[in-house]
């Protein structure tokens, strides 16, 4: 074979690498950070949700770990274990713009996302955020608690790289009470915004948002760039 046609396949190798070379990189950035401030790398971002003690997210730890803005976390592939919500702090999002998240999902040969709750549909994850306080219930007051981006925003999981950005003035973000939309109900919506107290992704699928989901062989998320503006 020719070096010239070697050069391109040669230059793809080096752009896309392995779970594994990923993995090893991901050891020595913590060892680094350990060396320089001491103890385990923390992050921000909560896998979960954790009600009363409890993680939603079973097999998985309590932290992503941190990447720039965002994270990286490994799905989960047994059954019995997937994610559900990767959440972090936030202050009112009153006035906020839009979120931008850039990320890049690599998967072994064959990998496939299932949704544990609805196998038969695809998996997706897509944005959300909840107002301080929500009790979890869905119901009364509660269910304008919980805000999940518009239907046509979700993504399903598949390698590569992607980007999505959602407007928050988008009247076609949903609360949790059954697909009622925020241009239905500026007030509550208006107020969910002023009060939030977490944002973040979920993973599930088209009909249960977050629900979770596991993969059948190692995959990974790479969350590069989590821009709220």
């Amino acid at each position: 074979m020719k070096l010239a046609l070697l050069a391109p396949l040669a230059a793809a190798m080096i752009a896309a690498p392995s779970i594994a070379d990923a993995q090893d990189r991901r050891v020595q950035g913590e060892e680094i950070l350990r060396q320089l401030f001491g103890g385990q790398a923390q992050s921000g971002w909560q896998i979960g949700p954790i009600l009363r003690g409890r993680s939603y997210s079973p097999g998985m730890p309590a932290t992503a770990q941190p990447y720039g803005s965002g994270f990286v976390i490994d799905f989960p592939t047994r059954r019995d274990h997937h994610v559900h919500y990767v959440t972090k702090p936030v202050r009112s999002l009153a006035g906020a713009r839009a979120i931008t998240v850039r990320y890049r999902i690599d998967a072994a040969r064959g990998a496939r996302f299932v949704p544990q709750a609805r196998p038969d549909q695809a998996a997706t994850m897509s944005l959300y955020f909840q107002r301080g306080g929500d009790n979890w219930s869905g119901s009364d007051r509660f269910k304008y608690y919980r805000w999940y981006a518009p239907t046509a925003k979700m993504k399903t999981l598949r390698p590569g790289e992607y980007e999505m950005t959602i407007r928050m003035d988008d009247p076609d973000w949903i609360a949790v009470s059954g697909g009622t939309k925020a241009g239905t109900v500026p007030r509550e919506f208006a107020a969910a915004l002023a009060n939030a107290s977490r944002v973040g992704i979920v993973f599930g699928s088209s009909s249960l948002r977050g629900h979770g989901v596991y993969a059948t062989a190692p995959a990974r998320i790479t969350v590069t760039d989590f821009n709220i503006r």
